[in-house]
């Protein structure tokens, strides 16, 4: 079976950094697949915040994620702080990839943890279908 490889593309739009939280371990004592995608959702969540977007308006329409990709490379573990660079990658008409590098420092050497992509697809909710990447938000993503 081919393996995911992820090649991060594009300019860093954004770090979001997010601590490890004990509900992010799984039994095998480190951070769960399930929780991986959580953080990249936060990182996601923030992003759009501080730009003040939300998931549900990013200028006259809202944000469906339509695929997701992850690449993981080392374990997690409690207390860790993870800091998430964000990168945006192809740009089309109605959609746009965002690449997530998670890393975190142990022992002053920078260690990569995951990396990930998400295709993101605008969409208007009130109308149920696909929409354009609204101005405002394009230029976010310029």
């Amino acid at each position: 079976m081919a393996r995911v490889k992820i090649i991060i593309t594009g300019h860093t739009i954004a770090i979001i950094t997010i601590p490890v939280r004990i509900g992010d371990i799984n039994y095998g004592n480190h951070v769960g697949n399930d929780a991986i995608v959580a953080i990249i959702h936060e990182a996601r969540i923030q992003w759009l915040t501080q730009n003040n977007f939300t998931e549900l308006d990013i200028g006259g329409a809202g944000l469906i994620m339509n695929d997701l990709e992850v690449e993981f490379k080392k374990e997690g573990f409690y207390g860790d702080i993870i800091e998430v660079q964000l990168s945006i990658g192809e740009l089309s008409k109605i959609s746009f990839e965002i690449y997530y590098q998670l890393t975190t420092y142990r022992k002053e050497e920078k260690i990569i943890l995951v990396k990930a992509k998400t295709g993101m697809v605008c969409y208007d909710y009130i109308n149920k279908k696909v929409a354009a990447i609204p101005e405002l938000f394009k230029k976010l993503l310029a």
